[in-house]
């Protein structure tokens, strides 16, 4: 049996008219729009800025090699054992020993040349003895001669050499008195030779400058170390892990909000659910520069008694800026949701409550699609510049603005103050999708399937 054109109409009409009342029934019962909603709560609020660092020691001393050679052996720390990784060492602890075979004999050449100058003193000042004989047996020689003077007993050419050898006798004293100096610098510089052969020598046994425990042991038994320009490091020592620094990176935007002495909480990875409490020690002003973004080095000291914080671990830091006890708060979607026009109760249609107009006497435009024109359309609940804004209440199928005075805010939740306000209050944080709301028995049911309708003051 075929279908007539008339008849075609007549079922998609009766097909439009039955969705058409579906829609309405579903709408009449109030369940078009359900709000999702969260309870005012109260508590202690804290304002922080986040960053991440790198756990160090406090003090930290790189113990290097003077000289080169071969290492022979290493030391032993406080227990006996071979120093090592992670080894409690006192100050003047040996480390390792450098093979001082080269160095023993420099040692013994110097000490053989300063015997040599030595015995050049001597030498030196025996001669000047000698001189010094000569010059009085010529200075009588010359006296005797000048009682004479030229004469038939004296010849001229004898008075000469008298005097001639007086005054060589003289100069000669002259010379052995600085052969004498010449012998004790000698002396000088042999010894001078003979120290730093002695202090090469000594450098071939590594000590420990500090008290401290070795984080790191770079060298082997047999490897050679060259010591030339720089020093080649052998072991890295921190002085005290009680006390260790956390070295966080802060944003140039950021570090106008750090000070000396502020409360820094951190955590790290390998303690997850632990969290450390730390201070400001000072703000290093060698910026950095990567990528076009500047970051300043923050040194934020903490104590360590407990030995749990080890070196280079990764610390996530919240620098406290402000903190906030016993006031109210609201998630931060709560201020930056919207509602439509439609949806806010009649006799606040015709108020503005946006946050960046300032005051509640404007009148709300709608914009033809059914949004309001407020600047909350753009999901930005709070302007900088302002210290107030808007939740709404649900009340029914409408909801209800309440102005209020907006603190701090931790990034999820915000401060907020208002006599309107009171813990418990449910404040209105978006909407559910219409093919979501539950029935009375709470389960999910379509608008287009057929309900019944039941009569006020019966019994289903």
């Amino acid at each position: 049996m075929r279908l007539t054109q008339k008849s075609v109409l007549i079922i998609v009409l009766a097909a439009v008219a039955a969705v058409g009342m579906g829609l309405y029934l579903y709408r009449s019962e109030g369940k078009g729009v359900y709000y999702r909603t969260v309870e005012v709560k109260r508590g202690d609020l804290t304002a922080t800025i986040g960053a991440t660092g790198t756990v160090e020691p406090e003090e930290v001393v790189d113990v290097g090699a003077q000289v080169a050679g071969k290492i022979n052996s290493f030391g032993t720390d406080k227990s006996g054992a071979e120093v090592d990784y992670g080894s409690v060492v006192e100050e003047g602890t040996v480390l390792a020993q450098i093979d001082d075979s080269l160095y023993a004999a420099e040692v013994a050449e110097a000490s053989a040349q300063l015997m040599q100058a030595k015995a050049s003193v001597q030498r030196a000042a025996a001669d000047l003895d000698q001189m010094k004989a000569k010059l009085f047996q010529a200075q009588r020689d010359w006296e005797r001669a000048q009682k004479l003077g030229p004469s038939e007993a004296l010849a001229q050419s004898s008075f000469d050499a008298y005097k001639f050898g007086y005054e060589a006798a003289k100069a000669n004293v002259e010379v052995g008195e600085a052969a004498i100096e010449q012998a004790k610098a000698s002396v000088s510089q042999a010894e001078a030779v003979l120290q730093r052969a002695q202090r090469n020598l000594g450098y071939c046994t590594i000590k420990s400058p500090v008290k401290g425990v070795i984080i790191d042991r770079r060298v082997n038994i047999g490897q050679t170390v060259v010591s030339s320009l720089n020093a080649p490091s052998l072991f890295l020592i921190a002085k005290d892990l009680k006390r260790m620094e956390v070295w966080v990176s802060v944003n140039e935007a950021d570090i106008g909000n750090i000070h000396e002495g502020q409360l820094v909480n951190f955590t790290v990875d390998a303690y997850p659910n632990e969290v450390f409490e730390g201070k400001v020690g000072k703000v290093r002003l060698n910026a950095t520069m990567t990528q076009n973004v500047v970051t300043y080095t923050v040194e934020v000291i903490t104590d360590n008694s407990s030995g749990k914080l080890l070196p280079y671990l990764t610390a996530n830091a919240l620098f406290e800026l402000h903190r906030r006890e016993n006031v109210l708060m609201v998630p931060n979607v709560a201020l930056r949701w919207w509602p439509q026009t439609e949806q806010v109760a009649p006799e606040f249609r015709e108020v503005s409550f946006d946050p960046q107009v300032g005051n509640g006497n404007h009148k709300n435009k709608n914009n033809g699609n059914g949004k309001s024109s407020s600047s909350h359309n753009s999901g930005k609940a709070i302007s900088e510049k302002s210290n107030y804004g808007v939740v709404w209440v649900a009340e029914g199928n409408y909801v209800r603005p309440i102005k209020v005075h907006v603190g701090i805010s931790d990034g999820v939740t915000t401060e907020v103050r208002s006599d309107e306000l009171q813990e418990g209050l449910a404040v209105v944080t978006g909407e559910q999708q219409q093919q979501q709301a539950p029935d009375d028995t709470g389960t999910t049911r379509s608008p287009f399937t057929p309900q019944l309708r039941r009569g006020r003051g019966r019994t289903p």
